[in-house]
This record gives C-alpha cells, sequence and structure tokens, in this order.
C-alpha cells in the first residue's frame, strides 16, 4: 500500500506534532466527518480495525475559526485558528489547547491568494525562510490533496464522495501515509482544507 513518489527505508521520521503519531510502517486511516449543526463539524479518525485514535471538533462562527484536535481519551492534542481577515487564511498550529507563541508548531497558508488548483504551504515554528516545509497539493474539483516535502509525496488523502452522505451531511476520507509520517499533522491539514473550503 506505499504511495508512489516516496523514498527508502532511510527516510526520517517526520514529526510535526509529536513522535507518538508516528507509525513504523506504511499506514491508511479513516476519517469520516459529520455535520452536527449548521456552525459545527465533527471529525473522527480510526485505524483500519475501527479503534479510534483522534476526534476533532470547535465551532465556525466567530472572528476566528477555531478546532481543537483530541486524543480518545479526549486530552487536547493540538489547536488550530485561522487569523482572522487574512488574504490567504493563514492557520497557526499550537500544541495542548492554548494560543501562547512557545507552544506554536505550524503555520499553514494558502499558496497564493487566488488559486488555479488547491495549495497550502507549511511553515514550521521554527524556518525564518522564505521557502516552505511542506507543501499540500490539490484539484479544485476534488477534496482529494498530496502532501510533500520536498518533491516527495509523504501522504495522500482521497475524498470519498458519495450522494447519499452528502445528504446525510457525512464525508469519508482515507489518509494514506508512508512510514514515520505524523498522522495527526496530516489529518489538521484536512481539517483546515476542509474549514477553507467551508467560508
Amino acid at each position: 500500500m506505499a504511495i508512489q513518489g516516496l523514498g527508502g527505508d532511510d527516510d526520517p521520521v517526520i514529526s510535526v506534532i509529536g513522535d507518538g503519531f508516528c507509525l513504523p510502517y506504511a499506514a491508511e486511516l479513516v476519517v469520516k466527518k459529520k455535520i452536527q449543526a449548521f456552525s459545527n463539524a465533527h471529525y473522527d479518525v480510526y485505524d483500519t480495525t475501527g479503534n479510534i485514535l483522534l476526534k476533532v471538533d470547535g465551532g465556525v462562527w466567530n472572528l476566528q475559526k477555531k478546532r481543537v484536535m483530541r486524543d480518545p481519551a479526549d486530552f487536547p492534542v493540538l489547536t488550530m485558528r485561522e487569523k482572522a481577515f487574512t488574504w490567504r487564511h493563514r492557520w497557526l498550529i499550537h500544541q495542548g489547547e492554548g494560543s501562547d507563541g512557545k507552544n506554536l508548531l505550524c503555520a499553514v497558508r494558502l499558496s497564493q491568494a487566488l488559486q488555479i488548483k488547491r495549495q497550502l504551504d507549511v511553515f514550521l515554528a521554527g524556518n525564518q525562510t522564505k521557502d516552505c516545509d511542506f507543501h499540500v497539493t490539490g484539484s479544485l474539483s476534488s477534496l482529494s490533496f498530496k502532501v510533500y516535502k520536498g518533491k516527495t509525496i509523504i501522504a495522500e488523502v482521497i475524498h470519498s464522495f458519495t450522494w447519499e452522505s452528502f445528504c446525510k451531511g457525512k464525508e469519508s476520507f482515507t489518509v494514506r501515509l508512508q512510514p514515520e509520517v505524523d498522522y495527526a499533522f496530516i489529518v489538521a491539514l484536512l481539517v483546515i482544507i476542509q474549514e477553507n473550503e467551508s467560508g
């Protein structure tokens, strides 16, 4: 189930949120999104055996969109916040539930304000250059996308669309990960793309 375009066994661990979210083997996860109310979507992340790994929730009707990712025991793993009134939909990801600068993990923004295809740039907290650490690319006709580190694909997210699920306010995604890639980070990017799409 390896993703085409990935390197060999010597690839280093790609840990943004934490080493505990890096599996030593290629993995496939399922993310289920459910619209709970007009202003609230909930995400559940499962492994292939149906065990819940992560949950994401939070309201969107305020000046700043905020989503909190939690582990199965309900402890906050990270918080995603969209900076209000930014042209490129800039999001900040902090460790835990705070927004203190010392807990900043990374910043995510649209590659360009006007896009022909969906593209995000990810800058780790210590990055002082104009070059992004990760790049996300997908088409405007699909919610599927790929995550790159340099020219190497480290993860792929595939949107499983059906009209029946859509009408019920549910969506499903398959997340394919290379070994040692932080799945919490990839899920956070999926949530950010979904939030950017919703307005």
